[in-house]
């Protein structure tokens, strides 16, 4: 697949922070970008890579207006005999379509952006880092038409930038506090919460905000009618253990199809656990706490994998999950699921991809 690339001047080529364990998440971004245009009555047309750098846009720029816009993140992983592969890169570009369905985006040629992607790590491999960093990948498609007006737009750019992070939060894979939020929600039914859209993230700023700086990593979302039905933790999609089952939402379109929410549920099904996607409220897990039932809870997701939660709040009052440390569960989904990552566990369910 011919896909041009211009690669960056040898003068303007930057490098990757050389001490990896102090990479954080989202500051630094690699030396190409692939592009990808769309225009109504030509499609899509016009692959390239190209050097990152600014993308020229209009102000009257639908996207900046009407935030017609989604994106995606998953990530590249470097094995320890140098081989660079992606976890389950064709769902998240399967979750992207079905998240420009919702916003009246064009559907996108999946098989060209898989390749472009696979190209544009493997011109930047000397930027993805060594275990336990990675390389984030963040594909977005925005409407560029210029043009003030609530209608969906007849220009697209599809952007795919790199960049090497470390731990998504600061405590690592340590136990986590999370704020149950009643004042703010973060989808209703019929809206945009089962898409990965920029407006369901700018309306969650402002109670994570709240959150932590009342000293929690994160907000535990509960459901916009009566504020009862637990939702998503964070960014990420949120399990609890009670007694011996697994348990975490439904989707509904209220929830983002998580592809690390997939991948846990999976493996509990090969495990032989019993694992469930069924609505539970608030006052079941306050009941399990109570009763000693409340095993484990923890949210998963890309950035983070499986991020164990020890502590919760809800109404003043702090709960204990558990004995507050990482549970057998959480701890054996992230050895398995960063395992196949790296390719240090066989892979039963053909996840990883070799690129490089």
């Amino acid at each position: 697949m011919d896909i041009p690339t211009t690669k960056v001047q040898e003068h303007l080529r930057r490098f990757k922070p050389a001490d990896e364990s102090k990479l954080g998440f989202g500051h630094y971004f690699s030396n190409h970008m692939f592009l990808l245009d769309y225009k109504e009555g030509s499609g899509w047309h016009n692959p390239r890579i190209v050097p990152y750098g600014p993308l020229g846009l209009e102000p009257a720029a639908v996207v900046l207006h009407y935030a017609q816009e989604v994106f995606e993140g998953l990530k590249a992983y470097r094995w320890s005999g140098g081989r660079i592969a992606l976890f389950r890169a064709r769902d998240n570009l399967r979750r992207m379509t079905a998240s420009c369905a919702r916003v009246c985006i064009p559907p996108y040629p999946e098989d060209l952006v898989h390749e472009g992607m696979k190209k544009l790590i493997a011109l930047d491999r000397d930027w993805v880092p060594s275990s336990p960093a990675t390389l984030y990948i963040r594909p977005t498609i925005i409407a560029t038409e210029s043009f003030v007006g609530v209608r969906p737009s007849s220009e697209y750019l599809l952007f795919i930038i790199t960049g090497p992070v470390g731990a998504y939060y600061p405590e690592g894979f340590n136990p986590t506090k999370i704020y149950v939020e009643e004042k703010y929600a973060r989808a209703a039914a019929g809206g945009t919460g089962g898409a990965k859209t920029s407006c369901n993230y700018a309306n969650s700023l402002l109670a994570f905000k709240e959150a932590h700086d009342a000293g929690y990593t994160q907000v535990l979302w509960l459901d916009a009618c009566d504020r009862k039905t637990v939702e998503e933790v964070g960014t990420s999609n949120m399990f609890f253990v009670i007694g011996d089952e697994v348990i975490t939402a439904p989707l509904g379109g209220t929830i983002l199809p998580g592809v690390t929410r997939d991948s846990a549920l999976k493996l509990c099904e090969h495990w032989g656990i019993k694992a469930a996607e069924r609505r539970i409220t608030i006052d079941e897990v306050l009941a399990a706490q109570k009763d000693g039932s409340l095993q484990e809870a923890f949210g998963a997701g890309t950035a983070a994998v499986i991020s164990p939660v020890g502590q919760f709040a809800y109404r003043g009052q702090e709960y204990k999950v558990g004995d507050g440390k990482t549970g057998p569960i959480s701890r054996r989904l992230y050895d398995e699921i960063v395992g196949i990552q790296y390719g240090d566990r066989p892979d039963p369910f053909n996840w990883v991809v070799k690129i490089a």
